[in-house]
């Protein structure tokens, strides 16, 4: 009985035209035809207090690093300059700890550079770093 009660509810089913276009009104007409409007990105202006908080982060990301490798974070000191061409970051280590952060082959340091260029790229400017 089961079956029957199925195979009339799906004969009284109504069946579904595929031939049929969805309507659309004149407006969404309208707007499928317009062209987007493309833009050319500007640089953004810096101004002193953002170009003081681009640094801050930044400087805050080389003596986070800085601190990580090497064996006595209390003597990891980062001053930063601002010049023409950007942000210099100056990074000031102990003695014994000047080769955990240069690295075999300055593949340390040129690490954090990159991820120094990174982040300045993201804000908008332009950095450096030097190990002293």
């Amino acid at each position: 009985m089961k079956e029957e009660e199925q195979a009339e509810t799906i004969k009284e089913e109504p069946e579904a035209s595929i031939t049929e276009e969805p309507e659309t009104s004149e407006e969404q007409a309208e707007t499928i035809k317009e062209e987007p409007e493309v833009s050319i990105a500007e640089e953004p202006e810096t101004s002193e207090e953002q170009t003081k908080t681009i640094g801050k982060s930044m400087k805050e990301l080389v003596e986070y690093i800085a601190k990580s490798i090497t064996n006595s974070p209390d003597d990891v000191v980062v001053t930063e300059e601002e010049s023409e061409q950007g942000i210099t970051l100056k990074l000031q280590v102990a003695d014994e700890d000047k080769g955990r952060v240069i690295g075999k082959q300055g593949r340390v340091a040129e690490s954090i550079r990159t991820l120094l260029r990174v982040k300045a790229a993201k804000m908008g400017t332009r950095a450096s770093l030097e190990i002293i």
